[in-house]
C-alpha cells in the first residue's frame, strides 16, 4: 500500500475511534462527514447526546489528523498572518508618504498645516498601490476571520471541539484555544487535554443533530448505480 493509501487508513481508523469514544461518554448519535450548520466545514466526526432539548444536553466535533503537515495547514498561525498585515501596511504607509511629496495635487486642503493634511488618492492609477493595496485587504479579512479551529470556536459549532491524532504528533501547548486533544493509544483514544465547553442553544444542538443525522443517511443509503 502507497504513502497516500496508508494515510487514508489511519485517518479512518482515527474517525472510527472518535464516534466509538464518543458512544463511551454519553454522545450515542453521530457520524462521519458531516456537514456543520453556519459554515461550509465538514467535520470528520460529531455526536450529540440523545436528547438535545435538555439542558445537560452537549455535541461535539472531532478533527482528525494523521500528519503534522495536515495539522498545520488548518491552524496556518494566526500570529504569521498578524505579521503579514503589520508588513503590508507599513510598506502601504510608506508608499503614500512617498507619494505624498511627489503628487501635493492629491492634498485635500483640510487643514492649515500640509504635514497635517489628507491626500486623496482614489483617482490615483498606481501599479504598487493598488497590488499593496488589494493585498492588504485580502490579509486582513484572513487575519479577522481567523482559522478553521478559532472559526469553528467562535460559531459555536459543538459544546466540545476536539483534535484527534496519534500519539505524540501534536504537542498540548499547539493544541488551538479552546479545543481539546484525544490521542490513539492502541485501539482507543485517551484525553490529553480538556476542551474548553461552549455554551450552545437548544436550537444550535437541534441543527447539528439534523446534520448527523442527515450524514448517517447518505452513509446508509444505497447508491445509485
Amino acid at each position: 500500500m502507497g504513502k497516500r493509501g496508508a494515510e487514508s487508513a489511519a485517518h479512518a481508523d482515527l474517525k472510527r475511534l472518535a464516534l466509538e469514544w464518543a458512544r463511551m461518554h454519553r454522545l450515542l448519535l453521530g457520524a462521519q462527514e458531516v456537514r456543520l450548520p453556519r459554515s461550509h466545514y465538514r467535520a470528520d466526526a460529531a455526536a450529540a447526546t440523545p436528547r438535545v432539548l435538555t439542558e445537560n444536553a452537549v455535541t461535539a466535533v472531532f478533527e482528525c489528523k494523521v500528519s503534522r503537515a495536515d495539522f498545520l495547514r488548518d491552524s496556518a498561525a494566526e500570529v504569521e498572518m498578524g505579521r503579514t498585515v503589520a508588513r503590508l501596511h507599513d510598506r502601504l504607509h510608506a508608499l503614500r508618504d512617498l507619494i505624498a511629496v511627489h503628487r501635493p495635487d492629491l492634498r485635500r486642503g483640510e487643514t492649515l498645516f500640509p504635514e497635517f493634511d489628507a491626500y486623496d488618492l482614489r483617482g490615483l492609477r498606481h501599479e504598487t498601490h493598488d497590488r499593496l493595496t488589494a493585498q492588504l485587504r485580502v490579509a486582513q479579512h484572513k487575519l479577522h476571520e481567523g482559522t478553521k479551529f478559532a472559526r469553528l470556536v467562535r460559531w459555536r459549532a459543538a459544546s466540545f471541539l476536539y483534535l484527534v491524532t496519534p500519539a505524540g504528533l501534536i504537542a498540548p501547548a499547539e493544541v488551538p484555544e479552546g479545543w481539546g486533544l484525544l490521542e490513539r493509544a492502541n485501539d482507543a483514544l485517551i484525553v490529553v487535554q480538556k476542551p474548553c465547553l461552549n455554551p450552545t442553544t437548544p436550537a444550535e444542538r437541534v441543527a447539528l443533530l439534523e446534520r448527523i443525522a442527515l450524514a448517517g443517511n447518505r452513509i446508509s443509503s444505497p447508491q445509485p448505480t
